[in-house]
């Protein structure tokens, strides 16, 4: 089985985990006292989850090598990028924009919705896969090389910033990746700490909802029906599950204890019915992708290529990572999803057609060593 493979495999299994553990969290009790399961099958995470498989096989299949192909001389990977920035405008447009949860994230047309940071966020990992790749020679420059890139970064992440805070400082760090594994040089890092911390105070001084996030995961007992609700259900929630859980189906806290129970807060559902035990096989599985991800890495044919895998590894990896994080208590609560788990349509759809491309450049890889070891056989 090539590394490519066993990412597909992982990620399948993840997004099943996902679909029964959104299916479990949303159950409710009806008025004659017994459970609803609704009809599975054709319920929305059920049918998204086997889309989104669909985009997985239909990332492995896509042919990585159009994203170097260009459009009225402009690469397709910057026509992605500026059509992702297009949309995080809509979001103030009457009529086509949604407010919810006070916050401006999602696009509404007729029963379709969506989030354009999700957009932004995969049109970003292969648009800087593809400009660093095609800059190398000029990324150690500070003022040439390192700054044009940042910039461009630093916007992009601080307009997402106004409406999502998480989003964006995920971004910023998986952009940061990528121009450090293609060359930047630490010390121009170094120098972007002042304006990074006065624009990351800024936005949460800008946002009195984020200054109460910060309290409550400061003095978590002091507003426990209000702004710190949220972060002692989800402990108790995990605390609840101990180590083997109380079976699937049988949490208690999903019933109206633990808000968001399907998207950002799946975790401590998981860790509520599935246990220890559950929780440790998700964080596994996470860590397997990685791991699996580096050899494809290793034997990639291209920086473009290379950039690509490891743009998609630092985004699911890092996003994994904050979700668990705050899930249990480790940093301010923030809401983000944890991929292929949350339940949620534009995420798994886009994230697992991304996860795709990796084994559609591994097997673009594989063929190509087995075309030179032919070479070298046949030459013998």
């Amino acid at each position: 089985m090539r590394a490519g493979q066993g990412i597909l495999l992982i990620s399948t299994t993840l997004l099943m985990l996902g679909v029964i553990m959104v299916n479990s969290a949303s159950m409710r009790v009806s008025s004659s006292g017994s459970m609803d399961f609704f009809e599975l099958l054709t319920r929305r995470p059920t049918i998204l989850g086997f889309v989104a498989c669909l985009a997985l096989l239909l990332g492995s299949r896509f042919p990585v090598q159009r994203f170097k192909t260009a459009i009225c001389n402009v690469s397709i990977p910057l026509w992605g990028l500026l059509f992702s920035f297009a949309l995080l405008l809509c979001v103030y447009l009457p009529g086509i924009g949604h407010e919810a949860n006070g916050a401006h994230r999602w696009l509404a047309i007729g029963s379709f919705s969506f989030q354009p940071s999700e957009v932004a966020k995969w049109s970003l990992v292969i648009a800087g896969a593809w400009w660093a790749s095609a800059h190398i020679d000029k990324l150690q420059l500070y003022r040439k090389g390192f700054l044009p890139p940042i910039i461009c970064l630093g916007a992009l992440c601080a307009f997402i910033a106004l409406e999502d805070l998480g989003t964006a400082v995920l971004l910023f760090i998986v952009g940061c990746g990528i121009l450090y594994a293609a060359g930047a040089k630490f010390v121009h890092f170094l120098s972007l700490i002042p304006v990074v911390a006065l624009g990351f105070y800024g936005a949460v001084l800008s946002s009195p909802y984020r200054i109460e996030r910060f309290k409550a995961y400061l003095y978590p007992f002091e507003n426990p029906e209000s702004t710190s609700f949220h972060i002692l259900q989800s402990m108790h929630a995990i605390s609840a599950g101990g180590g083997s859980g109380l079976g699937l189906g049988n949490g208690i806290h999903k019933f109206g204890y633990l808000p968001e129970d399907t998207t950002d807060f799946i975790f401590s559902v998981i860790c509520e019915e599935l246990g220890l035990a559950g929780a440790l096989f998700v964080v596994v599985l996470y860590v397997s992708m990685m791991i699996l991800g580096v050899y494809v890495i290793k034997h990639a044919q291209s920086m473009f290529y290379k950039l690509i895998v490891l743009g998609v590894l630092l985004t699911v990896g890092i996003q994994a990572t904050m979700n668990i994080l705050v899930v249990t208590a480790l940093i301010p609560t923030k809401g983000i999803a944890l991929p292929l788990l949350s339940n949620g349509g534009t995420g798994w759809l886009l994230t697992a057609f991304c996860i795709g491309l990796i084994d559609a450049i591994d097997k673009q890889s594989e063929v190509t060593i087995q075309s030179a070891e032919y070479d070298e056989f046949k030459f013998a």
